[in-house]
């Protein structure tokens, strides 16, 4: 039985239009893929919780508000997880890879040119799908 993961993920959008993905760091079989930041949750935190401190810690912002945007599951070889992604309508501070890791801000149409790990594909869809980022 494959470990199964709860995470939460952050799309994050800037005055332009444009959303921050980051590329991994970790040496495993998904290095330097492309997504979208967030984090696991721990014991007894909620999606909303973890996502603000993941945020904080990877990025260095402040989250002020954020709105459901999808769930989705999504099964790797070697572990399963439970996504529960939000956009970002507002933060304060200026995002900065806090965990060595690269960031990039994209033009939604942008993002199907990057190599994003699989799980974040459909994340990538519902972004492409918005028409509008508040």
């Amino acid at each position: 039985m494959l470990p199964k993961l709860k995470v939460a993920v952050g799309v994050i959008s800037n005055s332009q239009g444009e959303v921050l993905v980051g590329q991994r760091t970790v040496k495993d079989r998904y290095y330097e893929q492309w997504e979208f930041p967030g984090g696991k949750l721990e014991a007894n935190e909620t999606p909303e919780q973890a996502l603000v401190r993941e945020l904080e810690e990877e990025l260095g912002v402040h989250v002020i508000a954020q709105r459901p945007l999808i769930d989705l599951s999504h099964s790797y070889p070697d572990r399963h997880v439970e996504l529960f992604v939000y956009l970002i309508t507002e933060f304060e501070g200026e995002p900065s890879g806090r965990e060595n890791q690269a960031l990039q801000w994209l033009a939604p149409a942008e993002l199907s040119n990057i190599n994003f790990l699989s799980g974040n594909k459909r994340i990538v869809e519902a972004v492409q799908s918005l028409t509008s980022f508040e």
